[in-house]
């Protein structure tokens, strides 16, 4: 996950690659984002949209899309997040779950991209127990001594049961949906925090979700009793699981662990660790690699159209 002990590590490699002090602050205010269309610190088109309006399109061109933010009621309480689809007809849905830092405009921005490959995109906010969307405005204000001292409550008010619940809610809101073909499975992806939720989510709705992907996901195996890897048999999803080298380096055994998780429950995994730090496809993350980031999408595509 994207902790203290992450960023260090992430510091020190932006260090050994030479960039200045001015380089560095401009990344983490948002250069990043200066590259994608459609996201920077002003929160853009989708500030306090509650109805379906056109999405914009990728910078490559795109069918139409409309997106929504929309609540609903969960177990926990009331859940908002931001939903896009394409314009008319039906498809397969797909439950994103952002970093440490939140639903924001870089994962509005990844979930309109998702839409455009023809799948109905929820990106969730994790956080719905403490605040509606956005928390924070990009991942730069997650690494400032307020920022974290705004998410630390949030972060500890959810825990694995928590998210097994929203999970199963998140599903079963997404197959009411007219946009939705219930008939096709659903996907589930997530960054850094974000990937063992995804498989809580297969877990909690096996005979739903039929395909996760696991991007830089953190803590992914761990000694307890509810560690993510030891869900795989409660599952029938298909999965990637996209490791940051910076991450491998530090749990090299982990990888190995959810190889043989995988094996044993005869699971399908495309087990692969990147040569890129954690944080690699996060738009507005200081490390964000867009080699990588491409091929860890192109991946996620496959995966989705081979099994939902």
């Amino acid at each position: 996950m994207c902790d203290d002990d992450t960023e260090a590590d992430n510091t020190e490699w932006l260090a050994k690659r030479a960039l200045s002090r001015r380089d560095f602050t401009l990344l983490g205010a948002g250069a990043a984002l200066a590259v994608v269309p459609g996201c920077g610190a002003d929160r853009g088109p989708w500030a306090n949209t509650t109805d379906a309006v056109p999405a914009p399109s990728s910078a490559n061109g795109g069918a139409a899309m409309v997106y929504r933010t929309v609540t609903f009621e969960t177990p926990d309480g009331k859940a908002d997040g931001f939903f896009v689809t394409p314009a008319s007809g039906k498809h397969p849905a797909v439950i994103m779950w952002p970093d440490i830092a939140g639903l924001r405009d870089a994962y509005r921005k990844l979930g309109t991209r998702l839409a455009e490959a023809g799948y109905a995109v929820l990106v969730v906010n994790q956080y719905y127990r403490s605040s509606p969307a956005p928390i924070l405005n990009d991942f730069a204000e997650w690494k400032t001594d307020a920022g974290k001292a705004k998410l630390d409550p949030m972060i500890a008010a959810i825990n694995p049961e928590a998210t097994t619940r929203d999970g199963a809610a998140f599903v079963a809101w997404l197959d009411a949906q007219p946009e939705v073909d219930a008939g096709k499975k659903i996907g589930t992806c997530g960054y850094c925090m974000g990937g063992p939720f995804t498989f809580r989510t297969a877990a909690a709705s096996p005979a739903r979700v039929g395909a996760l992907a696991s991007l830089h996901g953190g803590n992914l195996v761990n000694d307890t009793p509810d560690s993510p890897h030891l869900l795989l048999e409660k599952m029938q999803a298909a999965l990637l699981i996209a490791i940051a080298e910076s991450d491998d380096k530090k749990e090299p055994e982990a990888k190995d662990k959810l190889r043989q998780a995988a094996d044993t429950a005869k699971r399908i995994a495309e087990i692969e660790v990147y040569p890129a730090q954690h944080g690699w496809c996060a738009l507005d993350s200081p490390v964000y690699d867009a080699t990588q980031a491409a091929k860890a999408w192109t991946r996620m595509l496959a995966t989705f159209a081979a099994h939902l």
